[in-house]
């Protein structure tokens, strides 16, 4: 029966810190987590794979070779995006940790453990600084989301014409890359609907594979930004409520050093009113 008992008892507990445990999650910057690192990763992981097609489609079709020495040319940048993309990639797993930790910081499983006044001190400046790098980050996102709809863009000009010459017999259609800025004026790089590597091009899965990737890559961008609006709410929400806790342990300070006093003012009383009697 006491063994029972015990075992029952044991079971409680444990209950009760899984409770209090799962209690001390912050869920809402959880889910902007996950929300970043899945926007993240289709935006480095297929962006970089579209880059790579794009390489391939100039070198097979267009007949792009990169130039000797340093200069730069389309595929002296098409090498500094991926460097940005292995970049971004490991800046934001950081920050992704670093908001995960804030969130943790501001919970009331570390109210529990810290107390309200370096909660309130530390997390407060913390949260502060977090907001303002956020919608930073925000607006950096947005201006990689305009930024990625330019290459869906022209491949989606160029899925376009694939598709009318199969619909429009005897059309004459070219696709110059002097019309989207990748040569250089002095250089005439197109194919026409005539051309061998026209055909080749559109029959290939490389176009479309490229393009879905940039598509892809883009809806990955507009998750980030999604993600920083949400952490945007959350950490509001936690500088809020740190803000609250401070005028709430300020108020306690004040109300128990008045208590003190009239209990010091009391006790001073009654002294004197036992001295008056003796």
């Amino acid at each position: 029966m006491e063994e029972n008992m015990e075992e029952g008892q044991t079971q409680k507990g444990c209950f009760e810190c899984c409770i209090k445990c799962l209690g001390g999650i912050p869920y809402a910057s959880l889910i902007a987590t996950i929300l970043l690192y899945a926007g993240v990763a289709l935006f480095c992981g297929c962006g970089h794979e579209a880059l790579s097609g794009t390489v391939t489609i100039l070198h097979n079709y267009f007949e792009v070779a990169r130039s000797a020495g340093d200069t730069l040319d389309v595929f002296a940048m098409i090498d500094i995006f991926k460097y940005v993309i292995y970049g971004v990639a490991a800046a934001f797993f950081v920050y992704g940790i670093l908001l995960m930790v804030e969130g943790f910081f501001t919970t009331g499983a570390i109210k529990d453990l810290y107390g309200d006044f370096k909660i309130t001190t530390c997390g407060r400046c913390v949260s502060c600084w977090f907001i303002m790098l956020t919608y930073i980050f925000m607006l950096a996102w947005l201006g990689v989301t305009a930024f990625t709809s330019l290459p869906v863009f022209m491949y989606f000009n160029i899925w376009t014409i694939c598709q009318n010459t199969t619909i429009v017999e005897g059309a004459n259609l070219c696709l110059d890359l002097r019309q989207f800025g990748i040569v250089t004026i002095g250089e005439e790089k197109k194919i026409c609907t005539g051309s061998e590597n026209f055909f080749k091009m559109c029959e290939s899965n490389e176009l479309d594979l490229t393009f879905h990737l940039f598509i892809v890559a883009l809806a990955g961008a507009g998750a980030a930004v999604i993600a920083m609006i949400h952490y945007l709410m959350v950490l509001s929400a936690n500088w809020a409520y740190v803000k609250d806790a401070c005028r709430m342990q300020k108020y306690e300070d004040i109300k128990s050093k008045e208590e003190q006093e009239l209990h010091d003012i009391h006790s001073t009383r009654s002294k004197e009113r036992l001295n008056a009697y003796t």
